[in-house]
């Protein structure tokens, strides 16, 4: 099971863009679930970014939202970003 740490940035992304859309708030609560079980479940889309952000990675919480995290450790991950695809690439 993975730990997830949560960055300055990445909080202030979450009270703007998640925490008052009950939608994505409960999309994000059930991607996080599975995220922190299976990093790379395939319902996930995980991937690994390049260019700015080469050395990060990305996971879909649905069609247009995505979470930006790093790797810090064997079993621990630092979340960065949270928004629209165009607002965290």
């Amino acid at each position: 099971m993975i730990r997830a740490a949560w960055d300055q940035a990445f909080k202030r992304s979450y009270k703007k863009r998640v925490r008052n859309n009950s939608r994505l708030k409960k999309k994000f609560r059930e991607k996080m679930k599975i995220f922190l079980e299976n990093p790379f479940f395939p319902q996930l889309r995980t991937h690994k970014l390049s260019g700015k952000l080469a050395g990060q990675w990305a996971f879909s919480i649905d069609d247009d939202c995505r979470i930006v995290f790093e790797f810090v450790g064997e079993d621990q991950v630092l979340l960065i970003d949270v928004g629209s695809h165009d607002e965290v690439y």
